[in-house]
């Protein structure tokens, strides 16, 4: 058995469900300080919510080394209905080539490959010129409030100076190293309060159908084009996710109605223009209503540079395939990441089965999806 596949054996057997580390960290810094890391905890949150985040570094030997962090998380998301696995999800299994447990893709393969593509890369150049730093949290799949955000808030108030990030989210689609994220959209959240006049809906001209006024709204809501979009983004989304209106009774018409909706946007909007845009359209159909927006990430974009060509390279060097980049998909930490350090890549394994029942991994991806970490490492550190 490899190092990287005993390693992720061992993440896969803590039980780490969001906020619980469970241990995964302090295996991780065993390793890491054997290689001459410095490790500090940075954690995080109430007592009841207490959040594990962990940072190392190992300093370069140059005067003014480049910084290269890898970083992730050790948290799960809970596995479900446990009869509904095929085997214990906190056990890891084998099965028709697969290592299955929750977590195995999402993401302590990538945090197992990571750690030992540090170690192998350390004992091969002990002398190495740029320095390597990591940070784990227990909260990304969570609120995303104790962990890494409140980490590089440390970082940044501390002045430390970061040049390049991989984050490991799982984002390969149909073979190892076929996509990685050089950026996410922004993603804000809009809860809508349409008020009506509740009444019996045999008297109509004595009440106000909130759902009446607020249809044409939502209709030219989903109708506009919020932007087109540039040559890393594709155009802002907007999508209706829930509308409750009603006592239940069929003879009652409502009070109110209550729309959810949400916004995923590039860097061609801001929040700011999407509230204002929003607020103007639903003035223009004379609504009484209430709003309440919540941001949950502003884009972030990495252009082709250093990092994307240090990676790239190690993809083709690994697989042979020449990667696409792309900003698809939800949000990550990097949208932390990225307000401190001026290149944010995310790279990982196969997604297909991530928060899934019998989440899995190719077991014979982890290997290579760790020498493609190792080889970035050289790149753009030696």
């Amino acid at each position: 058995m490899s190092d990287t596949l005993a390693l992720l054996e061992a993440l896969i057997a803590r039980p780490s469900i969001t906020p619980d580390d469970a241990g995964c960290q302090d295996l991780i810094a065993t390793h890491l300080q054997a290689l001459g890391f410095e490790i500090e905890r940075m954690d995080s949150g109430p007592d009841n919510f207490r959040v594990r985040n962990l940072w190392a570094i190992k300093h370069g030997s140059a005067p003014n080394p480049a910084v290269m962090m890898l970083a992730g998380h050790t948290d799960v998301v809970p596995p479900g209905r446990l009869d509904s696995w095929t085997s214990d999800p906190f056990v890891p299994s084998y099965r028709e080539g697969r290592i299955y447990g929750r977590g195995a893709a999402d993401m302590k393969g990538s945090v197992a490959a990571m750690v030992v593509a540090a170690e192998e890369f350390v004992q091969a150049h002990p002398d190495h010129a740029g320095s390597l730093a990591f940070l784990l949290t227990s909260d990304e799949e969570g609120p995303s409030v104790d962990g890494t955000k409140v980490c590089c808030q440390l970082l940044q108030a501390r002045g430390q100076k970061l040049d390049y990030c991989i984050v490991g989210e799982p984002t390969s689609v149909d073979q190892l190293g076929d996509m990685l994220k050089n950026g996410r959209r922004g993603t804000l959240s809009g809860k809508l309060r349409v008020k009506g006049i509740q009444g019996h809906v045999a008297y109509p001209q004595l009440a106000r159908n909130p759902v009446h006024q607020a249809a044409p709204a939502l209709a030219e809501l989903a109708s506009t084009q919020w932007d087109a979009g540039n040559a890393y983004f594709p155009a802002t989304t907007f999508q209706i996710s829930n509308i409750n209106a009603g006592t239940g009774a069929t003879n009652v018409i409502p009070g109110e109605m209550v729309v959810d909706f949400n916004f995923r946007f590039s860097t061609e909007s801001t929040p700011e223009g999407l509230k204002s845009k929003v607020q103007a359209l639903l003035a223009r159909h004379g609504l009484e209503y209430a709003l309440d927006w919540t941001l949950g990430g502003e884009p972030f974009l990495t252009p082709e540079g250093n990092l994307s060509a240090a990676i790239s390279a190690a993809i083709l060097a690994q697989t042979g395939l020449q990667t696409q980049l792309s900003t698809t998909g939800g949000t990550s930490d990097g949208r932390f990441i990225a307000k401190i350090c001026p290149q944010v890549i995310e790279f990982g394994p196969i997604n297909a089965s991530i928060h899934k029942i019998d989440e899995y991994l190719p077991a014979d991806s982890l290997e290579p999806l760790k020498e493609i970490y190792r080889r970035t490492l050289e790149n753009l550190l030696l």
